[in-house]
């Protein structure tokens, strides 16, 4: 607009000079005396050029100012969108979540809102708010002072970053015994309401052939429909409880002992705790249900195939430190001294173990609670069980997978067959070797 008016000025002048050129408006300053130029000397002046530049001038002027009066009221009045007001770090009152989860999360793109509910609570805001949905109707019965989503918020919250009580308490404002007993209370909740549901051995025809056709893919060998290992859970406090030091694991640290059966998408179908962390891997599985169930044909999978004259139904696989049975296939041998088809055997039946290696390092680097436990050891079990649930939740909902949490290398001998087992040690002696020479047969020709 200020350009505009400058135009429209100078054409003015022009035509101010062309119409009356005796009366130049900017005559000379250093011939003509400053009464000579004064507005009132103009305006008399016998010519009506200088009047008509005045009206003008003045006329345009006022538009000019008017203009830009009406654009700046109407730039306030419509100001452009701006953006949402940032996450409330470091406020952790019931009124910031509140205003979080309900009244800002949706004022977030997807992607950067899951994001931070990750960084936050472990998991993404759907899956946050499948567990609300599933454990407010158990909070809200229990008479807890807390909104049930915030207690939820507030347990997660300690599983995914490892805080203590204490630290939680000073954050969160409450007393540490709330804290604790909040936490024993979602904890339990999820390792008995949700595990059910979450954590199923897969019986049903349609799973069962999805398991196996996925380890298939990865190992070339028939009807794998898991694979099982142990992890020791550190105890951040060494126990008072600890006779003969049963809880000091092979590593040099105290620890309650987890075993896990995974599928070939790392998600966990059989959870055990039982152990101290001073118990070896075949006792803790012969602690378990799941040794039980198996042992006295309660699980029985349907699926059989034949190989080699053998009736191969499903089975896991596993590590030397389990005992060779029909239902759980180990390696030949733990240095590679076999045979070659012996050795080929094993290293794809390793590399199926590796699914759930890898899926107890996904869990630790989730639940960074497990990679130091800070509850008492008469809540550990039911802690990491808890834990275990999440993960499963996580992977099911296909929710990002961070770097893996690293054990030390395994260790330890070959586990002794019990007399007990003796009928199942040599149905599965035959039909390993049987798996092996077939595998060796199949890949050779290729």
């Amino acid at each position: 607009m200020e350009e505009a008016f400058m135009a429209m000025l100078s054409h003015l002048l022009h035509l101010q000079n062309s119409l009356d050129p005796t009366s130049t408006i900017f005559s000379s300053a250093s011939t003509s005396s400053p009464s000579s130029t004064t507005p009132s000397s103009l305006l008399s002046s016998s010519s009506a050029a200088p009047l008509l530049f005045f009206t003008l001038a003045s006329l345009l002027s006022f538009l000019a100012v008017n203009r830009s009066s009406t654009d700046s009221s109407s730039s306030s009045a419509s100001p452009s969108p701006s953006p949402p007001p940032p996450l409330p770090d470091g406020d952790y009152s019931v009124a910031a979540f509140r205003a979080l989860s309900t009244d800002h999360i949706w004022s977030i793109d997807a992607p950067l809102r899951d994001a931070r509910w990750r960084s936050l609570y472990g998991l993404s805001y759907p899956v946050f708010t499948t567990v609300v949905d599933k454990l407010k109707p158990f909070i809200t019965a229990s008479n807890l002072s807390l909104p049930a989503d915030y207690a939820v918020a507030m347990v997660l919250s300690r599983l995914a970053h490892g805080c203590s009580a204490k630290t939680l308490a000073s954050r969160y404002a409450l007393d540490p015994y709330l804290i604790s007993k909040i936490t024993n209370m979602v904890t339990r909740l999820l390792a008995t309401k949700l595990y059910p549901e979450f954590i199923k051995i897969p019986v049903g025809k349609r799973r069962l052939i999805e398991t196996t056709q996925g380890f298939e893919e990865l190992t070339s060998l028939p009807n794998i429909c898991g694979a099982i290992d142990s992890t020791p859970v550190k105890l951040r406090r060494r126990t008072k409880l600890n006779p003969k030091n049963i809880y000091g694991c092979k590593y040099g640290y105290d620890a309650v002992l987890l075993q896990v059966v995974a599928d070939h998408k790392k998600i966990f179908w059989d959870v055990c705790v039982k152990a101290p962390g001073g118990e070896d891997d075949s006792s803790h599985f012969r602690d378990s249900l799941l040794y039980k169930r198996l042992t006295s044909g309660d699980i029985v999978w349907e699926k059989v195939i034949n190989i080699r004259g053998h009736h191969v139904r499903p089975y896991i696989v596993g590590d030397w430190c389990y005992p060779l049975l029909s239902f759980l296939m180990t390696p030949f041998s733990p240095n590679g001294s076999g045979s070659p088809p012996e050795n080929l055997f094993d290293g794809m039946l390793m590399k199926g173990r590796s699914v759930v290696v890898e899926a107890i390092g996904l869990l630790k680097a989730r639940w960074k609670i497990l990679q130091s436990l800070n509850v008492g050891v008469n809540h550990a079990p039911q802690t990491i069980v808890a834990c275990c649930v999440l993960h499963n939740l996580c992977q099911i909902a296909r929710e990002p997978e961070p770097e893996t949490w690293k054990d030390p290398d395994e260790i330890g001998t070959p586990a002794r067959v019990l007399e007990s087992e003796r009928q199942f040690y040599y149905y599965g002696e035959s039909l390993r070797q049987a798996l092996a020479d077939d595998l060796h047969q199949r890949l050779s020709s290729r």
